[in-house]
């Protein structure tokens, strides 16, 4: 005999329900109350008073506002698609030429800085590209004066893009390694027999079948690089100047160092903005139908 209808509805929510409630308590609530906040003035001490759409207003002549913006939108736009190409191409080479236990080892070194503690990582990149620290003691050799990598308006935001990019590289190759390995091994046969060369398997073969694992890959880590914070705190602090500000480090500074909570959540929400729209094209121009 069937078991009615509503039993499996039952078990069904049953199921879903512990996951359900850890985002009802960790991801609609706070966005719900950041929607609210975001309409008052509030220090964290006295009780919130209702301002109306004065945050809104203030957006668009605060100058960390611009800067952030700027600074956030040029650090994905070299991050994202620089650590993906390189990513997929080292995971292609390794596949192709190193399916052995000196590629397994190359991964696995590739990995290392993913696992790493951000704030270590800083740490460890401010003291090799210090005036006097490994990069500039190298270039010292060729005759090449001492460059202010993360001192400089003008450099510091594009160090910070490279050692992020040397950061997440790691990350990616494993899944673009694991998409590639998912890849049926005729294809590449029959392009042999057809005479195809190393490129054109790339090209032809590799880089179309991948295309649902690179809209993935662009996805985080267009996500990861709206979210950066730490490595910026940790190396500049969103200096010189407002060279290296992010939307991040501005909510930070805005709710715990001017103890504008109601402002930071009118930014916070700025952000949501953009990364939800992002990731809308991103889905539209780049997912592909199976």
């Amino acid at each position: 005999m069937p078991k009615p209808k509503y039993k499996d509805a039952g078990f069904a929510f049953a199921y879903i329900l512990p996951s359900f409630l850890l985002i009802l308590v960790f991801s609609i609530i706070p966005i719900i109350m950041d929607v609210g906040l975001s309409f008052t003035s509030y220090n964290m001490i006295t009780s919130p008073e209702w301002t109306g759409l004065d945050n809104y207003k203030r957006l668009f002549t605060d100058p960390y506002i611009g800067a952030s913006i700027k600074n956030t939108v040029i650090f994905t736009f070299v991050t994202v698609p620089v650590q993906t190409l390189l990513a997929l191409v080292f995971a292609a080479v390794i596949a192709d030429k190193f399916r052995s236990h000196f590629g397994e080892a190359v991964k696995s070194a590739m990995f290392i800085p993913v696992i790493a503690s951000m704030v270590l990582i800083g740490n460890l990149w401010t003291i090799i590209l210090e005036p006097h620290g490994i990069v500039n003691n190298f270039l010292g050799l060729f005759g090449i004066s001492p460059v202010n990598w993360l001192g400089s308006k003008h450099l510091s935001l594009f160090s910070v893009c490279i050692i992020s990019i040397w950061k997440n590289v790691g990350y990616f190759l494993v899944i673009f390694y694991a998409g590639i390995m998912d890849i049926p091994a005729e294809l590449y046969d029959a392009a042999d027999v057809d005479g195809a060369g190393t490129m054109q398997k790339f090209l032809h073969i590799t880089v179309p079948a991948l295309s649902s694992v690179t809209y993935l890959v662009v996805t985080l880590g267009t996500i990861w690089s709206f979210q950066v914070f730490d490595l910026v705190y940790t190396l500049t602090g969103g200096g010189p100047g407002l060279s290296t500000q992010t939307l991040v480090l501005t909510i930070y500074n805005t709710a715990f160092r001017s103890y504008e909570m109601g402002y930071a959540s009118t930014i916070a929400l700025l952000m949501f903005v953009f990364v939800l729209v992002i990731s809308i094209l991103q889905k539209k121009f780049l997912a592909k139908e199976d």
